[in-house]
Order: C-alpha cells, then sequence, then structure tokens
C-alpha cells in the first residue's frame, strides 16, 4: 500500500521515533544519549511532515489521513498547515514578495542573530494563511475542514494529557522535542533560501549534498524540490545530478555544518568567508541597467 519502496524508511523512523517516546517515559527514563538521539527523531519527523505533506506515504486515504494525526502530535503543529503556508504560498511564490516566508522581511543580511529570530519571525506569518484555508474549507468542504481543525484537537489533548499525568516529562519528552523540530524545519528552509535569486531558474536555493542526506531523506537537495514539488524524495539525488553543473557552486554545499560554523561563527571574523546574495546582486545589475534610461527621461 506504500507508493515507494523506499518509504519503507520512513515507516522505521516513525516506529523507531514512537518506540523511543515509550520507553523514556516508561522504562529508561532521561539518558543523554538516548535523548539526543530523540531530538534527532523529532527532527527526522518534521521532514517526514513534509515529504508526505507533497506526496502522501500511502495509496489509501484512511491510512494517510492516520499518519496526518501520527505526525501532528509528534511533530507539533498540525500536519494540514503545510498545504496553505508551504505549497500554496512558499512553493507558489519561492521566496519572492508575498510568500510568507520570506528571508528579506527584515534585513539583505545572512547572520546568526537572523538564522536564530527567523524561525519565530516565519512561524507568525504563517498563522493567516492557515486561519484563511480553514475559513476557506469551513465554507466549501466541511468534512475537511473537520479533518483538519480536530488535529488541533488531537495535538491539544496529546500534550494536555501527558501534562496532567507529569508535566516535567511531558516539557522534556513531548514540549521540547516538538519545539526543536519546528525551529530546525524552518532554520532548513531559511538557509536554503536566504541570499539566493528567487528569481533565477537555477539559482532560487541552496543545496546540501553531504551525508545528512542519508539521514533526512535527501532534504538538502532543494533546487530540484522547488522545480518538481511531487517528486519523491527518493528520486532527488539523481535529478540533482542533472542539473548541478548549471547552479551557481557557491549554492552547492557539501556539509551543512560547515556551511552554519562557516557562516554565523566564523564570517563575523573573515568577512571573505560571508554569504554573496545573489538577489542582491540581480537588483543591483537591473538598476544599472535602468540608470541610462532615467537620466535620459
Amino acid at each position: 500500500m506504500l507508493r515507494y519502496s523506499a518509504d519503507i524508511r520512513t515507516l522505521v523512523y516513525m516506529a523507531v521515533t514512537t518506540a523511543v517516546f515509550v520507553l523514556q517515559w516508561t522504562v529508561v527514563g532521561f539518558s543523554w544519549p538516548l535523548y539526543v538521539f530523540y531530538l534527532f527523531l523529532s527532527i527526522a519527523v518534521t521532514v517526514i511532515a513534509h515529504n508526505h505533506n507533497h506526496l502522501p506515504i500511502w495509496r489509501n486515504k484512511t491510512l494517510n489521513t492516520l499518519t496526518d494525526y501520527w505526525l501532528t502530535v509528534f511533530y507539533g503543529f498540525p500536519a494540514f498547515a503545510w498545504i496553505p503556508t508551504h505549497n500554496m504560498n512558499h512553493h507558489a511564490l519561492n521566496n519572492r514578495e508575498g510568500d510568507y516566508t520570506i528571508t528579506y522581511r527584515l534585513t539583505e543580511h545572512n547572520h546568526l542573530l537572523m538564522l536564530l529570530f527567523y524561525p519565530t519571525m516565519s512561524s507568525y506569518y504563517q498563522q493567516k494563511p492557515i486561519r484563511d484555508y480553514l475559513k476557506n474549507l469551513w465554507a466549501t468542504d466541511r468534512r475537511k475542514f473537520w479533518l483538519s481543525a480536530m488535529q488541533y484537537v488531537a495535538l491539544a489533548v496529546w500534550i494536555v494529557g501527558f501534562a496532567i499525568i507529569d508535566w516535567q516529562k511531558c516539557l522534556l519528552y513531548v514540549v521540547i522535542p516538538q519545539q526543536i523540530g519546528l525551529f530546525a524545519v524552518l532554520v532548513f528552509n531559511y538557509v536554503q533560501h536566504v541570499h539566493a535569486d528567487e528569481e533565477s531558474k537555477y539559482d532560487h536555493s541552496r543545496n546540501f549534498t553531504g551525508w545528512l542526506n542519508l539521514l533526512l531523506f535527501n532534504n538538502g537537495y532543494h533546487t530540484v524540490h522547488h522545480d518538481k514539488a511531487g517528486t519523491h524524495w527518493s528520486k532527488t539525488p539523481e535529478l540533482h545530478a542533472k542539473i548541478a553543473d548549471k547552479i551557481d557552486p557557491s549554492l552547492n554545499e557539501k556539509s551543512f555544518w560547515w556551511y552554519i560554523f562557516r557562516v554565523y561563527f566564523l564570517a563575523p571574523f573573515a568577512p571573505s568567508l560571508k554569504t554573496r546574495s545573489k538577489r542582491l546582486e540581480r537588483l543591483r545589475t537591473a538598476q544599472t541597467l535602468d540608470t541610462p534610461r532615467d537620466l535620459a527621461a
């Protein structure tokens, strides 16, 4: 019933995530190695939520709906929210004006303070399209509205229920992992788009081609994902290989962690390590070309 056999890996991640949660809560208790592993799984859940949103795991609608609810409680936000914020908005505009997740809303600079603040800012602005989407569903498709709205209920019951049982465990094993996952997925969006050129055919996204793709379902191949959003995650490496030479080399990063360390921790002391904004370069070029005509007028 899986669309792609590669999603056996997805199911393994989901099963292990559930098992580790239960083990920590009931048997093992707190253990730093296990907890760090669980935080990694919480980040992986956000990638699974993203992938499932674009191309549902199952061929069966009921199984997809059940997966939505599983994702909701471990992801920490209703899974349906990807539709108005990501599919209908971000993929339609791809960091252009009007995209609620634009990276240059406050500044064109790419630095640590913006990296840390972006998830909060992006989350705030994404609430409007979610509200609008629910209002539209209420008016046009009540069944879909209730399926979506009940994800909020399921999430609330999950968090409040565990908080009543043991609020300290709830904070440690439910709330913190959810928040870290939500924070991480928005950081991914930021670094994949900041200082790229949203108007370019090939340079609209930054790619990370290293080993993290093995752990996070090829999430680093972002250019081809925007070009063909319905493509299954297992197919993106070969698609990226076909266009890699057309992408500006500065937007093809081998290591995610080296990029983070270099750009946000070393670059303040070594300016040559800063990223160059291809968006600003395009705007300056356009302004230069327009200047003679302006003067002539």
